[in-house]
């Protein structure tokens, strides 16, 4: 059997065809994207959610970054369709609407403080519960690709303020600043949802405030981008991303990773949710 063979000609041209196709689909989702509304609210709870257009990034951090990990593998990813995230972290007023109990040490923050001390597990439960409350929605935790995609939201520097961030623009443990820069404050508490500026995609508190639970299990040099869902590196931890009141600065950076037990609670873990749209809403 004779093995066919191409001429440089032929395969420039078939490398133009395969770019003009993903061009050609990247074009598609982003027009789709265009068509949706930029904010959406659950009925029911009120919950606010920011639409998050098609697109790709670089994910995890360059060699070059101060205080990088070794699990931040840089590396390109596409996020194919256009999807619904929490302007802000959920918050004690919708877990106990939802719930009909508040179990955060920080009580007394007020109902727009963002819910802690909720594992892995009681954050399936409401999502199961708020699904039946609001009528045909689908919502889940973001996958950690979707999580720094939206973090990001266009930026490649360490956050999404730019090469530092500051107390100024987050809640985080001020003690501890990230490469060399000013000490600031240092709160000791969570703090209420919207205290400060949103990112670029409408996004508040994503960097510090509480560590938001994705849906991934952690794998040490994970570089995909669908769900990690049947903890594939047998490590037992969930992804959690983002940083909170108690930790420093670094671990607030954008392609910062760290991990929980599904099992886990503590004083600065919480979540915000995503909500899919459907594949035949065009």
């Amino acid at each position: 059997m004779k093995t066919l063979k191409l001429s440089s000609v032929h395969k420039l041209l078939l490398l133009a065809f395969g770019l003009a196709v993903l061009a050609f689909g990247v074009f598609i989702a982003n027009r789709r994207s265009a068509s949706y509304p930029t904010e959406w609210r659950e009925p029911v709870t009120g919950m606010e959610f920011r639409l998050i257009p098609a697109g790709s990034f670089q994910m995890g951090s360059p060699p070059t970054e101060a205080e990088r990990e070794p699990q931040e593998t840089f590396h390109h990813a596409e996020m194919p369709r256009a999807f619904y995230l929490g302007k802000y972290e959920v918050t004690q007023g919708e877990w106990q609407q939802v719930m009909g109990t508040n179990p955060s040490h920080f009580s007394d923050c007020g109902r727009r403080c963002p819910v802690e001390r909720v594992n892995f597990y009681q954050v399936q439960e409401f999502i199961a519960r708020l699904q039946k409350l609001s009528g045909g929605a689908r919502f889940r935790l973001p996958t950690e690709a979707e999580w720094e995609y939206a973090c990001r939201a266009g930026t490649t520097t360490p956050f999404n303020t730019g090469a530092n961030l500051s107390t100024e623009q987050a809640n985080y443990n001020g003690d501890y600043p990230y490469a060399g820069q000013p000490r600031g404050s240092n709160r000791q508490r969570t703090m209420l949802v919207g205290s400060f500026a949103p990112n670029a995609w409408g996004l508040y508190d994503i960097h510090g405030n509480v560590w938001e639970w994705c849906e991934d299990w952690f794998c040490p040099q994970w570089n995909g981008q669908a769900v990690n869902s049947e903890d594939s590196c047998h490590t037992g931890f969930k992804v959690i991303r983002g940083g909170s009141w108690a930790f420093n600065a670094q671990s607030a950076r954008s392609a910062l990773r760290y991990t929980h037990r599904p099992q886990d609670l503590g004083y600065s873990l919480g979540f915000r949710l995503l909500r899919e749209i459907p594949t035949n809403n065009h």
